[in-house]
């Protein structure tokens, strides 16, 4: 079973294998049609196609932020037309970086599924190799998932409004330094971040050929950022929930597992005028 990355030549060796469901997850904030239009162009064999919005976020409400998490019933259902089973190893890829795969990569972990990974360099990564394409949409049998979400792998903004007050619990912001500092805001209506967090941005997660670094380094990286806080007591957040996802992932890779996803991150932070925003020079 793989729970955290695969590499393009473990990938390449399971493209007949029915016990296997490859997800492309590729996706563009600026242009959310985008990803589903590069699938329909070229795609890994057997892949099918994976949402952002519709098939990993649940609607935006006025109290939300940009990407709630999916109702766990309307997820189990997706899941079951994927045709996902308790014996299925799924395996998520995006363009290259995998920013969008951790989501979904998380979004199965929370939900009870272990077996899921995510494709180490993407897409990118698999074209380079010189491994094989194309745009066949597959038909999967459906099944009968059933979700079991684990409440305690996320916080709420209340939760993490109370944890972060206190020096035993650490808050992590996977954003680019730019935003966390408020010196530009590409997305959100505010700029800033929240009141004691660390920024660790996830690029800081990859090497120059957008794959993950390795679990050493990665591990003295969050060492750093988490300042002798436990992972347990490691919260994760990003614009919207979904690059958070990347952190917790790599955290993983690092053998550093039970930091948590505060789901609703920056952009429901700040539905409330009320929550304090601070900036940094």
């Amino acid at each position: 079973m793989h729970t955290t990355l695969v590499s393009t030549a473990t990938l390449a060796d399971h493209l007949q294998d029915a016990r296997w469901l490859i997800v492309d997850c590729r996706f563009d904030l600026a242009q959310p049609a985008a990803g589903e239009a590069a699938y329909r162009a070229g795609h890994i064999p057997g892949a099918i196609y994976a949402h952002l919005d519709r098939d990993l976020s649940s609607p935006i409400t006025p109290q939300s932020g940009r990407h709630p998490l999916p109702d766990p019933e309307r997820f189990a259902a997706t899941l079951s037309a994927w045709g996902v089973t308790a014996d299925t190893q799924v395996i998520a890829y995006d363009a290259d970086n995998g920013m969008y795969a951790s989501r979904l990569w998380w979004l199965l972990r929370w939900v009870g599924h272990r077996a899921v990974a995510v494709l180490d360099g993407g897409f990118k990564a698999w074209t380079a190799a010189g491994l094989p394409t194309d745009t066949e949409i597959p038909a999967r049998t459906p099944s009968r998932f059933q979700a079991r979400p684990n409440r305690d792998l996320w916080l709420t903004t209340e939760e993490v409004q109370e944890r972060v007050q206190q020096p035993d619990w650490r808050l992590l912001d996977a954003r680019a330094p730019e935003r966390f500092a408020g010196k530009v805001e590409p997305l959100d209506t505010v700029a800033g971040h929240v009141p004691g967090a660390r920024n660790h941005p996830f690029s800081t997660n990859l090497t120059s050929d957008a794959r993950f670094s390795a679990p050493e380094e990665l591990r003295r990286g969050y060492e750093r950022s988490q300042d002798g806080v436990a992972d347990d007591h490691t919260i994760v957040m990003c614009g919207s929930g979904v690059t958070a996802c990347h952190l917790l992932l790599a955290m993983e890779v690092a053998g550093k597992p039970g930091a948590r996803l505060y789901a609703g991150s920056w952009s429901e932070w700040i539905r409330n005028p009320s929550r304090s925003v601070a900036t940094t020079d």
